[in-house]
């Protein structure tokens, strides 16, 4: 259940990443609301999925998946750069990410 707290954390980073980019400077409202919630959100299951999955290993998911999201969603929405050396450098980041849950599931001993 963990890790699924863990993805939903990474997604919701994502969101703030995103939202922060319309916020203009945060002289737009709801992008802005948008923003503190997605990272309230973010930072509350990443705190929950920290219960059980080590600190690091959880840490370096977290941003893991919000890197990828935003280079994901950067290409898709915002017409960023889609280099076939750009797209290699996101899938090593994608196979950490990966390493780290199949070697890093142990609890930690706080």
């Amino acid at each position: 259940m963990e890790w699924v707290l863990l993805v939903i954390a990474g997604l919701f980073e994502v969101v703030w990443a995103v939202a922060l980019k319309q916020t203009d400077g945060f002289t737009r409202f709801w992008p802005s609301v948008i923003m503190l919630s997605a990272m309230v959100a973010s930072l509350g299951f990443l705190s929950c999925a920290l219960k059980v999955i080590p600190m690091g290993s959880a840490y370096a998911i977290w941003t893991g998946i919000g890197a990828v999201g935003v280079v994901i969603v950067g290409m898709i929405w915002f017409n960023e750069s889609t280099d076939l050396k750009r797209i290699a450098f996101i899938g090593l980041i994608i196979i950490g990410i990966l390493g780290l849950k199949f070697i890093g599931s142990g609890s930690s001993s706080a």
